[in-house]
């Protein structure tokens, strides 16, 4: 792959091909997202804890005149170039991927930000689709982002990714909670996010890793939301907050404390509610003292957190996969590893793994044999730093 100096080369030549040379576009980034723990609790006004990283996606856009946008990705060559109007847009299965930017688009006009005029922009992105790196935040905020700079909208880094969650649950419609997009747009180079989804409180988190770094492994299973049973566990949470609703008035799930849910949790009727609903509420419990372990430079709690959230996605919320467990398990038997978990949606993506600087060489090396022998398959994997959310490049 090019690197990215390389490749906004080529994305300015191919802009001016498409779109003419007469246009000066400006480039953008948003990048993509880790959690580090706090998995299914956003949905459920719970806190999590991820941190914005440097892999994501480019857009280079341009004002043009009249009320048609024109799209192209050169992740998706072989689509050409889509238009669309500023106005009235619908979801329409055969745009495929520009549906997420579109979708933005939609709900701008929704919040009486329509655009004023016309957009020409041409998007690449190094973040592996399909992953659960939020390939589709990332697009949906960088699009937020582009416009709202671009046409002068006014709106703030904290609106713009609830406009985008926004887009994501009405014009795509899978029921994501606010992380994805709050960290797209809200990331902080060197540090992590404690976001309270129920109230968007967040303050940002010192990463100390000092001698430590993020290794994302790609399981290459296609991690896809809106194919996925995503929606179903949001079901069967919503049920299980019914049935306590019953005998304790309560909000949100992760508004009861560990405590509290033992005392109510005979109220849930199915046991496939009960462990839905207990994976996010201790797992609420886990995040926060997590941050706290971080924040008092006791690193090993925190890897020990990090194991006992995959195995509770395994074992309660049952969204982890065959090939998850393997990266998982394989990376808590390798020396200099602190934790390790599944990130993201589930059935399928990437696990996080927090390795001593000295020995990701091995641990990239004997994870990837291991895997292999173990499903088959071959890992990808991304030593990673974190950055900046989406902004001009």
């Amino acid at each position: 792959m090019l690197n990215t100096e390389e490749m906004t080369g080529r994305m300015i030549a191919r802009f001016h091909e498409l779109y003419g040379k007469d246009a000066r576009p400006q480039l953008f980034f948003a990048p993509g997202r880790v959690n580090l723990i706090g998995e299914h609790t956003d949905h459920e006004g719970g806190h999590v804890f991820p941190c914005a990283i440097a892999f994501g996606i480019w857009a280079l856009a341009a004002v043009r005149p009249g009320k048609t946008m024109r799209l192209c990705s050169l992740n998706f060559e072989e689509k050409g170039v889509m238009q669309a109007p500023t106005h009235g847009l619908e979801n329409d299965s055969a745009l495929g991927w520009a549906n997420y930017p579109l979708g933005v688009i939609r709900i701008l006009e929704d919040h009486g930000c329509a655009l004023p005029a016309g957009l020409d922009l041409l998007f690449w992105g190094n973040l592996p689709e399909g992953a659960g790196l939020s390939s589709s935040a990332a697009i949906e905020v960088l699009t937020a982002r582009v416009a709202n700079d671009l046409f002068s909208l006014g709106l703030d880094g904290v609106k713009l990714a609830v406009l985008s969650q926004e887009a994501e649950n009405k014009f795509i419609g899978v029921q994501c909670g606010i992380m994805d997009q709050f960290t797209v747009s809200m990331g902080k180079k060197d540090h992590a996010i404690l976001l309270d989804c129920a109230k968007l409180d967040y303050r940002y988190a010192p990463l100390p890793l000092k001698d430590y770094r993020i290794v994302i492994a790609n399981s290459n299973v296609p991690h896809s939301l809106a194919s996925s049973e995503y929606n179903l566990r949001r079901q069967q949470c919503e049920a299980a907050l019914a049935d306590i609703a019953r005998v304790r008035p309560v909000k949100k799930l992760c508004a009861l404390s560990v405590e509290e849910f033992d005392a109510v949790k005979d109220a849930i009727r199915t046991p496939e509610a009960l462990r839905r609903a207990r994976h996010a509420i201790t797992e609420d419990a886990r995040t926060l003292r997590a941050v706290e372990a971080l924040e008092s430079g006791n690193l090993n709690i925190f890897g020990e957190l990090m194991k006992a959230s995959h195995l509770s996605l395994r074992n309660d919320y049952e969204v982890t996969i065959p090939e998850l467990d393997a990266l998982a398990e394989l990376a808590w038997d390798q020396p200099g590893v602190l934790g390790s978990r599944m990130t993201g949606g589930g059935f399928g993506g990437c696990t996080v793994s927090i390795v001593n600087e000295a020995a990701v060489e091995d641990f990239i090396h004997s994870v990837g044999e291991g895997y292999t022998r173990r499903t088959g398959r071959t890992a990808s994997f991304y030593v990673t730093e974190t950055a900046d959310g989406a902004g001009k490049a």
